[in-house]
């Protein structure tokens, strides 16, 4: 099972357009939010299962700001993330996947990507395709992908148009 996972778009989808393209197919594209009106685009060119949240710029849209879905075996937690203070640390974040018995937490709203494991829980924000905060500014998103064993694996990577 190969999963798209990406935020933070704010209107500009043209990136996910053509990241989409470059690593179909896939099976489910995962948004964290900040999708800034560009939602029903992304429903529209999403190639298969979507799962989406919304972030603090996302304002009347009726889509859930967290959401607990199931990725093959595992449970995952989908946040926006400014709700837990993700500019400070992570600790609310892997407190709340606790409480919501999530082996995995995908957040954005950083702008700086992030694979990490801590205390048995993945800690996964893919940073941005249009906006992005880390040293350096390259745009990113993050392929989830289940093995044939059922095992979870993340690959962060770079695009550059």
């Amino acid at each position: 099972m190969k999963i798209l996972v990406t935020g933070d778009t704010h209107g500009r989808e043209m990136n996910l357009l053509r990241i989409i393209e470059k690593v179909s197919p896939i099976d489910m594209l995962v948004h964290l939010g900040d999708f800034e009106g560009g939602g029903e685009i992304i429903r529209k060119v999403a190639p298969c299962r979507l799962e989406l949240v919304s972030g603090n710029n996302d304002f009347g849209t009726g889509i859930p700001k967290e959401r607990l879905v199931s990725i093959g075996s595992y449970n995952v937690m989908l946040t926006h993330g400014h709700r837990y203070g993700v500019y400070s640390g992570t600790g609310l974040l892997l407190e709340a996947a606790k409480r919501n018995y999530a082996d995995i937490i995908m957040f954005g709203h950083t702008h700086i990507p992030m694979i990490k494991k801590e205390e048995g829980i993945w800690l996964i924000n893919p940073g941005s395709p249009v906006l992005p905060r880390q040293q350096g500014r390259i745009p990113t998103y993050i392929i989830m992908e289940i093995d044939g064993r059922g095992e979870a694996h993340f690959t962060l990577n770079q695009f550059r148009g």
